[in-house]
């Protein structure tokens, strides 16, 4: 019987059709010329979901959400929607399919390739061979902590305030993820936190101290934030596996990813728990929507191929294929080929389309 995988594409807004098409371009290839079976379907979310039905989050998405086996999400939100109500903004319809899937678990690469060496701001000696994975907690802290809100004082004066809460189940799955990632890898954790402020995050060190007791073959160490972000800059190759918080891998992710020269290079991958046989999943890539260059045929596609990559290895365990995708990517770079944001002078400025066609065209050159 044949093993169809069913693939939920949500476009979203600004460049994320445009990206989206190139990795189906992918999915087709594979569907039409090897064992691996894909059938897609689509669905709104962010923006344009608002602009036609008056939410950024459709109950249609998210039925049709839970009954594929992953979702590739382009990108949501732009200028356009800022001025709307907070709890219509097309990010509350990312964060309410994270919370609605449980997609607790962020994983977040920040890989330096060899052909793009030069577009990192730090010197080639101290990111050639770069390869980090940042567990980020996603469903969590102080982005989803109750309470939360604006108050106005009788004196006119407001007061804002959220609340950054987590539970020891919570640290517990989410250092889970890590020490086996871990394990795969290097086998070296850091944790970071502010336990030297944050009450929380002293829980969350303590936590990931218990349950890494499991996990005897890993070293685990621990760094505050402040320090963290640092030391990225300083010296990254010193990390492998760093696990942290929703807040805190937020912004120790997008540091990362400056370490790589662009973040249109760079993929993410959103876990839910197993159950059975079941996890949902979504994959995005780590840029945003890029509205000022959306519909232009420039953008650049290569986060959203290797999203669809890491969809393949972790959801599918289709090793072979995934190492195809991000081995065509590769190659395509070494032939120079560039789209706009990443290309220099003698380089290969080529479309979206163009770049992926040329990572299709490689990896049927090396099927």
């Amino acid at each position: 019987m044949m093993n169809i995988k069913n693939i939920l594409l949500i476009e979203g807004d600004g460049i994320g059709p445009e990206v989206v098409m190139e990795a189906k371009k992918i999915l087709d290839f594979f569907s039409a010329n090897t064992d691996k079976k894909f059938q897609v379907d689509y669905a709104m979310l962010g923006g344009i979901a608002y602009d036609k039905i008056g939410t950024p989050f459709p109950a249609e998405t998210l039925e049709k959400a839970k009954k594929n086996d992953a979702i590739l999400l382009g990108a949501v939100g732009g200028p356009k929607w800022e001025e709307l109500p907070y709890e219509v903004r097309p990010e509350r319809g990312l964060l309410g399919i994270r919370k609605e899937l449980e997609l607790f678990a962020n994983l977040r690469p920040a890989i330096v390739f060899d052909a793009l060496i030069d577009s990192s701001s730090l010197k080639p000696d101290l990111v050639s061979g770069l390869d980090i994975m940042i567990v980020r907690e996603l469903t969590g802290g102080i982005y989803f902590g109750q309470p939360r809100g604006v108050i106005t004082e009788e004196d006119g004066t407001k007061t804002g305030f959220n609340t950054l809460k987590y539970n020891s189940k919570e640290v517990d799955r989410i250092t889970k993820v890590a020490l086996d990632l871990a394990q795969k890898r290097s086998k070296k954790l850091c944790s970071i936190d502010k336990a030297n402020v944050l009450e929380s995050t002293e829980m969350w060190r303590e936590q990931v101290i218990e349950t890494a007791k499991n996990y005897s073959d890993v070293e685990l160490s621990h760094m505050y934030v402040d320090n963290a972000s640092m030391q990225l800059v300083r010296y990254p190759k010193q990390f492998d596996v760093m696990v942290t918080t929703n807040m805190f891998g937020d912004i120790i992710s997008d540091t990362a990813s400056m370490l790589t020269g662009s973040l249109g290079m760079l993929p993410s991958a959103s876990l839910g728990e197993k159950k059975g046989n079941k996890q949902y999943a979504l994959y995005e890539p780590v840029h945003g929507s890029a509205p000022d260059i959306a519909g232009q045929n420039i953008a650049n596609p290569i986060a959203t191929i290797s999203s669809l990559s890491m969809m393949l290895r972790y959801s599918f365990d289709y090793q072979k294929e995934a190492d195809l995708i991000d081995n065509a990517i590769k190659d395509t770079l070494n032939k120079r080929y560039r789209t706009k944001d990443i290309a220099k002078e003698g380089e290969k400025t080529i479309s979206t389309i163009q770049m992926g066609d040329e990572i299709v065209k490689s990896i049927k050159d090396n099927i």
